[in-house]
Formats: structure tokens, sequence, C-alpha cells
């Protein structure tokens, strides 16, 4: 059996894989492990979390297991319902008290799946070795509390909402009046906080996508799906869009004629704007594996140091921390900028370029227009054994596609970290050629490792 926890905490199919038994589980055990860590500091307090959720349905079982399962540990919960995860993160750090956070969300995942993830105090993502911990108490047998050990649980819906989106604002700091912007809030947990945010910013905020009902988040909308906002942007005349995903921790943006802007994009104009105003720590910019080639010699090209990590916003992160860098991201959307979150924040990045927009006196599209994208094509191969990339003959194919592109282009596969399958990208300088080679890997792997 593989680790439970993923890339991004313990992700699957809600009520099959997701269930709330496992929730329950999940939440004594990360009391357990929680609960030790600063008694002395605490006192006699008893340690607290927070819990928000997406709008997915699946979310209020799953919330109401987890608190059982803290509370059944001897740990206090706020429940702080549908909030985006960077707004837990943020509350973790922020709030007195509060020793860990708890997010439900399967983030872009489609609706039918959930997951939960958790936040240290400070509102950074636990280490590996902690959840490692938390994984094996779950079959642990111990000690109940019971009486007056058991910890509470009571619902507070103000204690996310004004402090982040009073967060946000001050962290954009600049007036957004006369910006027109379209948001896409992907029928999930930005539909209020994003819009609110940029709004008290003085910005003329057009939206679509805003109408949860427990079943339609990521359905044909937000970063994943950008149609809706690319067509909406130029109807409505916008200066640009933005698009989250359902937990609002990734952000993609559409210029004002439509043009779809990814995470690459977005990161290589804020890296030239925070240069500018000297806040690019070392003048380097932190960013994975899957980034462009495009993006990482136009930076270099600019004097800025390009650090890649591996894939996912917690190992961005961590390089963050070790080196004392300030921004970074990935091509999906999620960026962080340090001195503000402590963790992707798809709100704060929207902000963060309408601030960049509003300044430079440019449009977006002149912002990143000379940030270029070498032709890409990314398979996601699903239906195989996803620890299966060594196989003799997917390594040889892999070894005749590098070759054959010599520093021209570039290859990467990898299993996903959040979902069943495995990721084959390829660059190349064409973009027949990036499909080709892309479907000559898909094509291995589907023969050497389909189930």
């Amino acid at each position: 059996m593989g680790r439970l926890f993923g890339t991004d905490g313990v992700r699957g199919l809600a009520n099959r894989d997701i269930t709330a038994e496992l929730a329950l589980a999940l939440g004594e055990a990360a009391a357990r492990r929680i609960g030790k860590t600063d008694k002395k500091a605490r006192g006699s307090r008893r340690p607290r979390a927070i819990i928000g959720r997406d709008t997915r349905i699946s979310g209020e079982f799953l919330d109401h297991a987890l608190a059982a399962g803290l509370a059944a540990a001897g740990m206090d919960v706020i429940r702080v319902g549908v909030v985006p995860t960077p707004a837990v993160a943020h509350v973790t750090a922020t709030a007195e008290g509060i020793d860990l956070g708890v997010m439900i969300s399967a983030s872009h995942n489609p609706m039918p799946d959930n997951g939960i993830k958790f936040f240290a105090r400070g509102g950074f993502k636990l280490e590996d070795a902690i959840e490692d911990e938390i994984e094996a108490l779950l079959d642990k047998p111990w000690d109940r509390p019971i009486g007056a050990a058991v910890g509470e649980v009571w619902y507070d819906d103000d204690l996310a909402e004004k402090s982040y989106v009073d967060h946000l604002v001050e962290s954009c700091g600049t007036d957004l009046t006369g910006l027109r912007i379209a948001v896409d809030c992907a029928n999930g947990a930005a539909s209020v906080f994003g819009p609110e945010a940029l709004r008290r910013s003085g910005a003329d905020v057009v939206v679509i996508n805003a109408s949860p009902d427990g079943r339609n988040i990521n359905d044909n909308c937000g970063s994943t799906h950008p149609e809706q906002l690319q067509a909406a942007t130029v109807a409505s005349r916008a200066d640009f869009g933005v698009a989250y995903d359902g937990d609002a921790d990734r952000c993609l943006a559409v210029d004002g004629s439509g043009n779809l802007v990814d995470g690459d994009k977005i990161m290589g104009a804020l890296a030239r704007q925070f240069r500018s105003e000297g806040k690019l720590n070392n003048d380097t910019l932190v960013v994975t594996v899957m980034s462009n080639l495009g993006l990482v010699k136009s930076m270099e090209a600019e004097g800025i140091t390009i650090v890649q990590s591996a894939v996912g916003d917690r190992y961005v992160l961590e390089a963050m921390r070790e080196g004392g860098f300030s921004l970074g991201g990935e091509q999906s959307g999620h960026v962080i900028a340090a001195e503000y979150a402590t963790t992707g924040d798809g709100i704060l990045t929207s902000m963060l370029i309408a601030r960049m927009v509003k300044m430079s006196g440019k449009s977006l599209s002149a912002l990143v227009s000379d940030i270029p994208r070498l032709p890409q094509t990314l398979l996601n191969v699903s239906g195989i054994d996803r620890n299966g990339l060594d196989h003799p003959e997917i390594v040889e194919a892999v070894g005749f596609v590098e070759r054959l592109l010599g520093d021209g282009g570039r290859v990467l596969m990898r299993p996903s970290g959040t979902e069943p399958l495995v990721r084959v990208m390829v660059e190349a300088p064409t973009q027949l050629q990036a499909d080709g080679l892309a479907e000559l890997l898909g094509d291995a792997v589907k023969k050497h490792l389909t189930l």
C-alpha cells in the first residue's frame, strides 16, 4: 500500500476513498500528534484547530467527521465554514491560539472528489515526516480522554472572512479604481471572497460562476476551464480576467483580448515587478520542473535566477524557505508571495496582477508579451500502474525522445500526486513535434503499464 498523503494532503473519491470513517480517524490521529507539540507554551489550554471547506456537498459530512475526531482526541475545534484554502492558512498563522488548520477540498478536481489537508501553527503545510507520523497513528491503540478532557466544537463564520479579506486588501495596498476585472469563481470557495476583496480595493468586478450549489464546483468553469472567462472578459470589455479553482489556491488570467495567461507568464511578470521594487529576494524565482523552458530562458536572460523544485506548491515553498526567496509557484497557477502568504493564494495573485497593471500603466498583454512559451504538450495517462515508470521499454522511449530533441526541448514523465494517472510532458521547437512525441511516449506508457 502506498503513502496515504499525496503532494497536497489525502485525496480521492468522496464517500469511497475519503469516507467519514477515514476523516474521523485522521482527526483523532492529527490531534494526538499535534497535541504533543508545545505543551509548555500552551499551559492549561487545550490544543485548538480550525476546519474550513470548499463548496462540495461531501464537505459537509467530512467537516462534521473531522470535528468529531479532533474533539474526541482532546482538541477544541472551530468550524469556519466555506472558505478558501489560503484563508485557513492565514488564520492558522495569525489568529491567537490556533495549533492546527484543516482544509477539506480537492482543489481543481471534479466535484465527486474531496480531500483533507493540514496546516501547522504558522500557516505552513505539515512536513512529510509529520504526515507520516499521523498516518502511523491510524492503526495504533490509544487511551481516549474522558469527561472534561474531550474537546469542544463551535462554529464561527466570521473568524476567517473578515481577517482574510482585510489581509488581502492590505497586501494589495493599491487603489484599483479604473480597472474592470472579470472574475470566474469556479462556483467554489472564492465566490464571496474574491469579488469582495477586489471591490474593496476599488475595482469594477464582473463576476461569473459564483453561485455554488454543492454540485457545480469546477464544472466547466474556473482555472481548469477558462473558456467562459475568456468570453466574459472580451464581452464586458474588462482590462483582464482571472479564474480561480475550487479552493482558490490557484489563479490563471486572461488578457483583454481573451488570451490565456498561465502561471508561468504570471510569475515572470510578477518577478520583474518585484525586482523593480526591491522585493525579489536574491533576484530569484522558484518554479517547478513543469514550468516552460521559455520562462526559464527569458528570466535567465534578464538576470533573474531560476531555482526548480519538485511538482507541488509545498515543494516550491520548501525551496523558497530554504533559500530565503520571496516568489515562486507553478505553471498551473499556484503562486506563492512569501511576504504576504504561506501557501498558494489565487485571490492574492489576482490582486497582485491588478496592482502590477495599475502601477505600470500597461495592459496585462504588454506585461507578458515578451515571456515566450516553448510549444508544450501535456498528456494525462490513466488506468495504468503509476509505479512502473522504470520499465526498460519506457526508459528507452524517453531516452530516444531526449536524444532527438537535444537542447531544443525536454521530456518530463511523472506520476500525479493528486490523481490516479501519469503525466507525460514534452516541449519541442514546434507544436507538431511536441504533440507527436508526447503521443509516442503516452502509447509506450499504456502498452507497458496498463492495469
